[in-house]
């Protein structure tokens, strides 16, 4: 994110503002922004007197207003960090969480809040006051969201879509001098999800062992993520893709075997979204590779397997895929399926696909 590259630059720079309000979906960026202020502005020694971390859960907003306008001891600054802030029922009047239930709090507005605005007006200089406020977005609305934006350093994080994962994993090695071709990043998205702070952890013990400038193979990601290179379901989607009968055999054995490295909602939903990709690829009225990676939400890399699937199964075909698709979804929860095992149900499904 542009707007968490500023504000990290800025304060790597020293460039220190009173109030920061970090929201939002991503908790990734939230952490990377709270992380570096809790490590950095206090040099060791100032922490004890003069950096204060609390969680949402065990305060309270008065409490938080008692610590920020403290005085510096033996030092310039004073660092209240506040984690989880989402848990403080003050913050949550108006605000909407993932399930969009929305917490009305209390009828009458507390004092607290109305002390929370008068700081805004006028923080303290000399304190960096830090609300960590995830998975969660505060209606803008609000006299509080509304002071935040005006008075604070607001930040709101959105989540990555699926699509987008690949080239964060690529840009996030680039950075760091590392490299990583389109289809093994594809292949860490595709096993790990787009929970961030998860594929970040994964990708710095894979830069552990690789000299700068060097690239991550395919053989370090199975060895150290154990992500098989060959068995999963990008090679599985390439394999349909070319009808490659034994390929394709050969890794839906595998997965019947290792059930819990290759989940059924998983593997399913990948080849749902595959298949309709291919079968958006057939209404492109302009096919060359940059325009319809670009209509596809894919990267260009991987055209040639949607061009060259589009060639082996016709609309008709792709129709009727989607639908094995979905009986194949519902089976394996148990709707209409008696005795069929996982692997039974991904034999039947390829079956189908290929014949």
């Amino acid at each position: 994110m542009k707007e968490i590259d500023q504000i990290l630059l800025d304060l790597k720079r020293r460039i220190y503002k009173p109030v920061y309000f970090l929201s939002g979906e991503e908790a990734y960026y939230i952490d990377m922004v709270s992380d570096y202020i809790e490590k950095n502005v206090l040099e060791d020694a100032e922490r004890e007197f003069n950096q204060v971390v609390v969680y949402g859960k065990d305060t309270s907003l008065a409490s938080i207003l008692s610590f920020a306008k403290q005085f510096p001891m033996m030092g310039d600054k004073v660092v209240v960090i506040v984690k989880e802030a989402q848990h403080i029922r003050e913050l949550n009047k108006g605000v909407k969480s993932e399930d969009g239930e929305e917490d009305s709090g209390e009828k009458e507005e507390p004092a607290s809040v109305q002390q929370l605005l008068n700081y805004l007006e006028n923080p303290q200089d000399s304190t960096i006051l830090v609300f960590c406020y995830k998975y969660k977005k505060i209606d803008k609305r609000g006299a509080i969201a509304k002071a935040l934006q005006k008075r604070a350093v607001f930040v709101e994080t959105k989540k990555l879509y699926d699509n987008q994962l690949p080239d964060w994993i690529s840009n996030y090695l680039k950075e760091k001098k590392y490299n990583i071709s389109p289809k093994i990043a594809f292949l860490i998205a595709e096993a790990l999800g787009a929970d961030l702070s998860k594929v970040a952890m994964e990708l710095d013990k894979l830069m552990i062992s690789l000299p700068e400038g060097g690239e991550v193979t395919a053989e370090m990601v199975q060895q150290q993520i154990g992500i098989s290179k060959d068995f999963n379901v990008f090679e599985l989607q390439k394999a349909l893709a070319q009808k490659d009968i034994l390929k394709a055999n050969r890794i839906i054995q595998h997965f019947a075997g290792n059930p819990k490295e290759n989940p059924a909602p998983m593997v399913l939903a990948q080849l749902y979204s595959y298949f309709s990709k291919v079968m958006r690829y057939h209404s492109l009225s302009d096919k060359s590779k940059f325009a319809a990676a670009a209509a596809l939400g894919v990267n260009p890399f991987f055209l040639d397997d949607y061009a060259r699937a589009s060639v082996n199964f016709p609309l008709q075909k792709l129709k009727h895929i989607i639908s094995y698709l979905k009986d194949c979804d519902l089976k394996s929860k148990g709707v209409d399926n008696v005795s069929a095992d996982y692997g039974e149900l991904l034999k039947e499904l390829v079956f189908k696909i290929l014949h």
